[in-house]
């Protein structure tokens, strides 16, 4: 599947997902943008990250204001290719996956940790 196809139809799955979400949580989480790559560089990766992280969340979570004007803008990152090649090509494991990795991130935008999400069966 192209790049352009994987990006389409991760974007209507996160639309998807949104439009699921509790009302109550709509107006905070409309205004995260979803960027979509294809593999994450080296400057995101850094010691960090392995190469085939599927999504990460960056900046200040939801309620946090750390004051500093050096902080990442609020934001989500799926990594398309990564996400296809874990779901090994299938169209709808690589759509479960996207749907799972967008609640994920949003989790993080939450404050949740990694034991959060597990709970959750966000992991």
């Amino acid at each position: 599947m192209s790049p352009a196809q994987l990006r389409t139809l991760a974007a209507e799955e996160v639309a998807a997902t949104l439009a699921d979400l509790p009302p109550e949580l709509r107006p905070h989480v409309d205004r995260i943008p979803v960027l979509y790559h294809d593999r994450p560089s080296a400057e995101i990766l850094g010691a960090e990250f392995e190469p085939d992280i599927l999504g990460l969340f960056v900046g200040p979570p939801h309620g946090e204001d750390t004051g500093d004007r050096n902080d990442m803008p609020t934001q989500i990152l799926l990594f398309l290719g990564n996400l296809w090649d874990f779901a090994e090509h299938d169209r709808e494991i690589f759509l479960d996956e996207v749907h799972v990795t967008f609640l994920h991130e949003l989790g993080h935008y939450f404050g949740w940790d990694e034991d959060d999400l597990a709970e959750r069966e966000l992991d």
